[in-house]
């Protein structure tokens, strides 16, 4: 019974989160939907970024509405390599890339799930 109502709980969770990829997943997977990276960069130091993920991509309806539209990726500037010659300035940024890899628009900075869906819905 403890381990039925575990896997139920792990279920629950899963469904509010973001399904962040690798670069390379992403990649593929954009070769067969055509959806746009967000690419987030984030240090592991940085205490906007955790506010991000707290505040907006655990939020469950923010986190549906960002799979739907994007491939997420995150990459941690403390332990992995910035791709595609990227030079955030700060952390968070955001960077939304195309299936032929053009840089769509650049986010930087922390934003509440209002301000932060804005910004991006007109993504295309």
């Amino acid at each position: 019974m403890n381990k039925l109502l575990l896997i139920l709980f792990l279920g629950l969770l899963n469904l509010k989160a973001i399904t962040w990829h690798t670069l390379e997943e992403a990649q593929k997977l954009q070769k067969q939907n055509s959806k746009i990276i967000m690419l987030n960069i984030t240090a592991s130091h940085c205490p906007y970024c955790k506010k991000m993920e707290k505040n907006v991509f655990q939020d469950s309806k923010m986190s549906k509405w960002i799979n739907s539209k994007f491939i997420p990726v995150k990459i941690d500037m403390d332990f992995d390599d910035i791709p595609l010659n990227l030079n955030p300035k700060m952390t968070p940024t955001f960077y939304f890339i195309s299936k032929e890899e053009k840089i769509l628009k650049v986010i930087p900075g922390s934003w509440n799930i209002e301000d932060f869906k804005d910004l991006t819905r007109k993504i295309k």
